[in-house]
């Protein structure tokens, strides 16, 4: 984590710091002699922060949104911490880890992308391991997807969960496969690709919103599109097993309502769309677990209606374990 982070700055009241800062909100206002001044709201991943700048000269090169780096101190006013800034500027990429100013997976990128690496060296079929290497080989694809949320509110929505959340299911559609005895790397290759179309559909960065293709189109079209065009640089690639491929990404959401073109009509399509479904779900109890306690609760009350499950959870474990307490 970033130093300061906004959760330390009491620990430097009335001193001077120098750091990086998402500017969540900025303002223009007027000071009694009419100068302008700047009126910001910064934030990180711990919190956020009033902030004021009296000198603006040479300092509007920033919007909302964006991170910067800042000097000023740190006071109080009417009983709130607040930095009182002298100069400022925009960060320049490779100064500032994103996952300081958003949520980000817990887990190590690195490790992540090895293992998903690790998936498609193992594949057999010549042609689905050139597809998916086409992908991960293309450098701008690469980093995003090391990035990327896996949506922009719910399951695994934060830095590098779109990762997370593809290195999970090919996990369990491994075992899926094995299970079945289906086809395991076109299963697979699912797995990898079925979100592939979010690179496109969501912009992150101090917040994660829609773009215009994302609002428009949506990720199944835009992924399918890409998947399209990445084949045809591959010579020879079978038609067949392009026709399977597309339509795993087509019918992963599994319902006409949830937005899937096409109801799954293959073994591995309906696997993929079930296990996908699984995957979210268990990360969305898991957040609502951690939402209880952060909230106070006891870690073995039932939480509050969860909108997405349409329901309240329980944790299982902790219940069992306040169980076993009280019996002992």
């Amino acid at each position: 984590m970033k130093e300061p982070s906004i959760a330390d700055l009491g620990r430097y009241e009335n001193q001077t710091i120098t750091g990086f800062f998402a500017v969540n909100a900025k303002q223009t206002r007027s000071k009694k002699d009419g100068s302008p001044y700047f009126a910001l709201t910064l934030g990180d991943r711990t919190g956020q922060i009033e902030a004021r700048m009296w000198e603006t000269s040479d300092a509007d090169d920033f919007a909302a949104g964006d991170i910067v780096k800042l000097r000023g101190q740190v006071n109080r006013y009417q009983d709130k911490l607040q930095i009182n800034v002298d100069r400022i500027r925009l960060a320049n990429a490779g100064e500032f880890d994103l996952g300081d100013f958003v949520p980000k997976t817990e887990r190590d990128v690195d490790e992540l992308w090895a293992e998903l690496n690790s998936y498609v060296e193992s594949f057999t079929d010549p042609y689905l391991k050139a597809l998916l290497r086409a992908f991960l080989d293309d450098a701008e694809i690469a980093a995003a997807l090391r990035e990327a949320p896996a949506a922009k509110s719910l399951h695994h929505a934060w830095i590098g969960g779109l990762l997370e959340h593809i290195v999970s299911l090919l996990s369990i559609c491994d075992l899926a496969a094995k299970h079945y005895g289906v086809h395991r790397d076109l299963l697979l290759t699912g797995a990898v690709l079925h979100d592939i179309g979010k690179l496109h559909e969501l912009r992150w960065g101090t917040n994660f919103e829609y773009t215009v293709e994302g609002q428009l189109l949506g990720h199944i079209t835009i992924g399918v599109g890409m998947i399209e065009h990445k084949i045809d640089a591959i010579e020879g690639f079978p038609p067949a097993l392009r026709l399977l491929v597309s339509h795993l990404v087509l019918s992963h959401h599994g319902k006409y309502e949830f937005g899937s073109p096409k109801l799954p009509m293959i073994p591995e399509a309906v696997l993929l769309h079930y296990l996908d479904d699984m995957d979210a779900k268990m990360q969305t109890m898991r957040a609502e677990f951690a939402r209880n306690v952060a909230a106070g609760r006891s870690a073995d009350e039932v939480t509050d209606w969860v909108r997405s499950m349409e329901r309240p959870l329980l944790n299982t474990a902790a219940f069992l374990d306040k169980a076993h307490e009280r019996e002992d």
